[in-house]
């Protein structure tokens, strides 16, 4: 636990020493009754993203979590099933927006290896765990009043990532258990044309996430995010995250997409469902996953 704190600690020293003068003008309010009841427009608080950011289910968006606006809070929590042929996923967690310049948050991811874990000896149903603690701090820019401007909101992140199979990963040639993923977001919504438009710049060490371990030096990785919205309460779009694949000899990785549409009944309900080309898995080639995300929250 000693060395999670740690790790925590120093993510979130780099995010807020790189905010530098944005967190020196912040004079957050109290928190009020009033501030419970967020204010932004419906659906600019984003879905919960894989590893728990605010943002698409792929990737992060520089958009804060939560409906919040510059003088309340707003959070959310969420669980997500991925299936694919061979392989599911659940991920279940948790983000705070506080003031519209800081979001935190917390996930866990549950990786059910199935059939596949039987067939490498380890059992079926072999299950890989992932904690992700996260933090994001928005830097300049404003996605929903910059509409008289071409300057995106941005925001820069960080994510903590704790794997709890390490001696299974060093088996593997994968490296470490635990790595720290860092990501600068750019998002541009367009309300005349109901269009959205985010990039995302990783850099990480991370295999499949950090499912199959972290390994080598940092690497750039690119993300983006296109979506419409139909209307006030439905949202569709598609996503793209670029992977690492440094243990293609054990478990090629191959770059992930997907087309999604988001429900927005309300402020407190979100319900996205995907369909999301994986490529290879662990020792599966073509996997193709349906994407089921259930978000509540203010």
């Amino acid at each position: 636990m000693g060395h999670v704190c740690t790790k925590l600690a120093v993510v979130m020293g780099l995010a807020v020493a790189a905010a530098g003068p944005a967190l020196a003008q912040l004079a957050a309010p109290p928190v009020t009754t009033d501030a419970l009841y967020g204010g932004k427009l419906l659906a600019t608080g984003g879905v919960s993203q894989l590893e728990g950011a605010g943002g698409g289910g792929l990737t992060p968006w520089a958009l804060i979590s939560g409906y919040g606006t510059d003088n309340q809070i707003g959070g959310n929590a969420h669980f997500t099933h991925i299936k694919s042929q061979d392989f599911h996923l659940n991920t279940y967690g948790a983000a705070m927006g506080l003031y519209d310049r800081f979001e935190f948050s917390v996930a866990r991811q549950e990786f059910d290896t199935e059939n596949v874990g039987a067939a490498l000896g380890l059992g079926r149903g072999f299950t890989i765990t992932q904690d992700v603690i996260g933090v994001k701090v928005k830097i300049a820019g404003d996605a929903v009043l910059d509409q008289d401007r071409l300057l995106p909101q941005f925001a820069i992140g960080a994510q903590y990532k704790h794997n709890n199979r390490g001696a299974l990963l060093r088996t593997l040639g994968a490296g470490g258990n635990d790595g720290v993923d860092f990501y600068v977001s750019a998002t541009k919504l367009l309300l005349a044309e109901s269009l959205l438009l985010n990039g995302t710049l990783r850099f990480t060490k991370a295999n499949q996430t950090g499912i199959l371990g972290f390994t080598g030096d940092y690497k750039p990785m690119l993300e983006g995010s296109a979506a419409v919205l139909l209307n006030r309460h439905w949202v569709l779009g598609a996503e793209y995250r670029m992977k690492t694949n440094r243990i293609a000899a054990v478990a090629r990785e191959d770059d992930w997409y997907d087309a999604f549409v988001a429900w927005f009944p309300n402020k407190h309900i979100s319900v996205t469902v995907a369909y999301v080309r994986l490529g290879n898995v662990v020792i599966r080639d073509n996997q193709n996953a349906a994407y089921l995300s259930l978000q509540v929250g203010f």
